[in-house]
This record gives structure tokens, C-alpha cells and sequence, in this order.
């Protein structure tokens, strides 16, 4: 069979399916000069003091805030994220680069360790370069909460985004070497997958860190582990969000909602299964339905859209698929359900009830503007549901009873959970999940010494 040469990396504009941009694949020579360059930033920054990175990370905040606007522009030509979503990713982005640089240097200090004998201290070390191979539902700030809290431990980033927002990648890139990192400090590697696993195995490649699909993750993670080299895998989830029956009614409606239609449900942590419990599932469902029915669709570009084009066809596609195996496993179609004709890839804001553990809607991650209702029992019933999952991102809880909402906290297998309000990640807070959804974790201080060495020194031990 011919080999077959993979298409370029391309970015189209969901809203129309016109093409935006085109890049041809990095040449082995640009692959080397970036893994070289990138080592080289790794040798310079490794010593930059960290009062001079943080400095820098103030300086990255600054120029994502002067350029804001047009960042949140191309993030809606790229994927569609409705705008006033995108300005959110980008402030958030600033904020969180403000946070490390205020904070990020106390969660390197050297720990004291009390020892009989001597002085021992714990220090954090960092790695190297990273292989980051990034999403396309946050261009920005999935970026930056995993590279900053690298850079700031003194690490370097070598960037694989994915091919349809290359744009956003190079942006990013440019801020990091106009904020006075060191050159490569953020490559940009343009490849196709196959190429990836080479990358990893180049002896300047530290570690690797992933966001994506479970398949993408278990392959970089067997590779990771033939090479000996750390990876963290951030691999999307099913979350539960768990109404109990003396839950405040409009509250947990209006967070149901934002939760899960937030980025057109294009986000790994959004509320995916609504798990009610039975006394007020029929009143949370009427509501539920109603206020989605309300919500804005439209052209991304506008101030008040809220629900915008899927990111690909081809998402929009395997959503749709998804929909209708539910609906013929015995799922009931409360709203939309289908794609909308013309160009573009939009799908209806779909809600679906009577889901059951043995459905698709139930099983797979749902990752588009789709719902999945099912009615619990009781509390216990409720908590077998939201565990029922190969997944463990997120949960959320919505009960007035908060004793009773910390031992459910204790039972559930997942990364985060977020009682009386939806899930969020924060820098404050650490981000991650179990099973499924990945190992490993972003954020907080966990984020900074994720990708660190923590070498004891032991001194004068006689």
C-alpha cells in the first residue's frame, strides 16, 4: 500500500467550515532545531533567579492583557468558543500568571527535614523539557495552567497543540519570548501523531504531559513508560452532578445548566449526568429543559450568543451518534437531538432523561451540548450512580445537608468535588482525576512540583 502523506495542519472556522489558515508539518531539520533550542533555554533558565522568573511571569500577564481581544478573537475563529467565554479563558489566563509569580517561589523553598544527624533539606529541582501535547477546547488556559507552573519551577515547554488552533499556539509563543523567557523557552512543535512518538523518545525530552482521549493517553503512556520518563495524563471525564432532594431547586438548575453547556459542553470537567433524586426529579427536569430551550445559539462573534458551533465535524458527528444510540437503547429525547442543516458545525442543545447505567449517554463521554438525565433513589443510590463510571474527573453536589454531603465527598471516586456550586479549576486548587480520567495533577503547588525533582541534601552526616 502507498504511503500516504497526512494533510497539513489546518484551521477552519467552525461557525462556516471556511479554511483560516494552513501550516505544512515541521521538517525533521525544524524538529531538531527546536528540541536543541529548547534544551538550550532549559540550561539558561534552570539558573535564572527565582525572583527574575517570577518577574517574567508579571510580564507574560501584561502582554496577554494587551493583547487580549485579539487572543479571544482567534480562540473564536479556531473553535468557536463564543466570545465574552473567550475573554474569560484569556483573563483567567492573566490571573493565573499573576498567581504563580506571587506565590510559585515559596512552593520552591527548601524544606527542612529534621534529622538526628546533620542538616538535611528537601529541594525542588526541575526536570528539563517537557513535551506537552495540548486540546483545542481552552487554546490558552489549558496551556498556561500546565507551562506556567513548569516554567516558573524552571522547566521549559516544548508544545504540541492540536492542528486546528495552531494559531493561538504561535500567539502564545511570541508572549513568551517578547515577556524576556529565554529562546524555546515555549516551542511550538508542529508534527503529525506519528511523528509524536520519536519526539518522546529524544534524550532532551524530560517528561510528557497529555490532555486528550483515553486512547491518546494509554499510547503516550506505554511509550512513556518504555522510555523510563515520567508523563501526566489528563484524559476528560463523565462527570456526575448529584441533585438530593432538599437541594435549593433554582440554584442547582441555573448550575446544572452553566455546568454543563458552558463552551458548547466542550469542556473535560463539565457536568455531563445529572443524577436527581427522585422527589425532585420531575420539577428539576421541567426547569432544567426550560432553561436550556432559553439559551442563546448562535454566530460566536456576538455579545450575547451563548451556545456556539461545535469545534469539528466530525465531533459534531460522533455526538450525534452517540445521541442516537441512547435514544435506541430506550433514553427519551426531552430537547433537540439532532445536527443543524448548513454549513458549520452546529448541533442542538440536546437534553436526554431516563438514562440508564447500561446507555451510551450513561457510559461514554458525552463532549458537545448534551445532557443526560437519570433519577435516584435515594443519597446511596445517587452515589452508586455518579461511581458507575470508568471516569473520575469531577463531581458536583448540590444538598443543604452538609454533613451529609462531606461523607459523600469521602466516597467518591473522583480528582474534585464541588459541593453547592459547579466544577471550576483554579490555581489555588489542585486539578486532576482518577481511573479513566488520567493521573497526575495541575495547579497549586502540586502543579509546580509535578515536574520536579525533590532531592534530599543531607549535610555533615557523619
Amino acid at each position: 500500500m502507498a504511503n500516504v502523506t497526512p494533510l497539513p495542519a489546518r484551521s477552519v472556522n467552525p461557525t462556516n467550515g471556511e479554511i483560516l489558515n494552513e501550516w505544512p508539518w515541521d521538517s525533521q531539520p525544524v524538529i531538531s532545531q527546536l528540541l536543541e533550542t529548547g534544551h538550550q533555554a532549559f540550561v539558561e533558565w534552570q539558573q535564572t533567579p527565582l525572583a527574575q522568573r517570577a518577574s517574567t511571569l508579571q510580564r507574560l500577564a501584561q502582554l496577554i492583557r494587551r493583547d487580549s481581544e485579539k487572543m479571544a478573537r482567534l480562540i473564536v475563529m479556531e473553535m468557536g468558543k463564543p466570545i465574552n467565554q473567550a475573554r474569560g479563558e484569556v483573563e483567567k489566563s492573566a490571573r493565573l500568571c499573576e498567581w504563580y509569580a506571587q506565590h510559585g517561589p515559596a512552593m520552591l523553598a527548601d524544606e527542612p527535614a529534621p534529622v538526628e544527624q546533620g542538616e538535611a533539606v528537601i529541594a525542588y529541582r526541575p526536570l528539563g523539557m517537557l513535551l506537552a501535547i495540548m486540546p483545542w477546547n481552552f487554546p490558552l488556559w489549558q496551556v498556561l495552567r500546565g507551562a506556567v507552573p513548569a516554567l516558573i519551577a524552571g522547566n521549559v515547554w516544548l508544545l504540541k497543540p492540536a492542528p486546528s488552533v495552531m494559531g493561538c499556539a504561535y500567539l502564545i509563543r511570541d508572549w513568551i519570548t517578547e515577556a524576556g523567557f529565554p529562546a524555546g523557552a515555549l516551542g511550538v512543535l508542529n508534527v503529525a501523531p506519528d511523528v509524536v512518538s520519536a519526539v518522546m523518545a529524544d534524550e532532551r525530552i524530560a517528561a510528557i504531559t497529555l490532555t486528550g482521549s483515553v486512547s491518546a493517553g494509554a499510547a503516550v503512556a506505554s511509550r512513556a513508560g518504555a522510555l523510563v520518563k515520567k508523563c501526566v495524563l489528563e484524559l476528560g471525564g463523565s462527570d456526575p452532578f448529584i441533585v438530593l432532594k432538599d437541594a435549593d431547586l433554582d440554584e442547582a438548575v441555573q448550575a446544572a445548566v452553566t455546568g454543563r453547556y458552558q463552551n458548547t459542553g466542550q469542556v473535560c470537567a463539565a457536568a455531563k449526568r445529572m443524577i436527581v433524586e427522585k422527589p425532585l426529579a420531575t420539577e428539576f427536569t421541567r426547569r432544567f429543559v426550560a432553561a436550556v430551550s432559553k439559551l442563546n445559539v448562535g454566530d460566536p462573534m456576538a455579545e450575547e450568543t451563548w451556545i456556539g458551533p461545535m469545534a469539528r465535524a466530525d465531533l459534531r458527528d460522533e455526538l450525534h451518534q452517540q445521541v442516537q444510540a441512547s435514544l435506541a437503547e430506550g433514553a427519551s429525547l426531552l430537547l433537540g437531538g439532532n445536527k443543524v442543516p448548513g454549513p458549520g458545525n452546529w448541533y442542538q442543545p440536546t437534553v436526554l432523561a431516563d438514562v440508564t447505567p447500561t446507555m451510551t449517554a450513561f457510559r461514554q463521554e458525552l463532549f458537545g451540548p448534551v445532557a443526560a438525565i437519570s433519577v435516584a433513589q435515594d443519597a446511596e443510590h445517587a452515589l452508586a450512580l455518579a461511581n458507575d463510571s470508568d471516569f473520575g474527573l469531577c463531581a458536583t453536589l448540590y444538598t443543604a445537608d452538609m454533613a451529609l454531603a462531606n461523607r459523600m465527598a469521602q466516597r467518591l471516586q473522583c480528582g474534585g468535588v464541588f459541593i453547592n456550586g459547579y466544577s471550576a479549576s483554579d490555581p489555588r486548587v489542585a486539578f486532576g482525576g482518577v481511573k479513566k480520567s488520567g493521573f497526575g495533577r495541575e495547579l497549586s503547588h502540586f502543579g509546580v512540583r509535578e515536574f520536579c525533582n525533590a532531592q534530599t541534601v543531607w549535610l555533615d552526616r557523619k
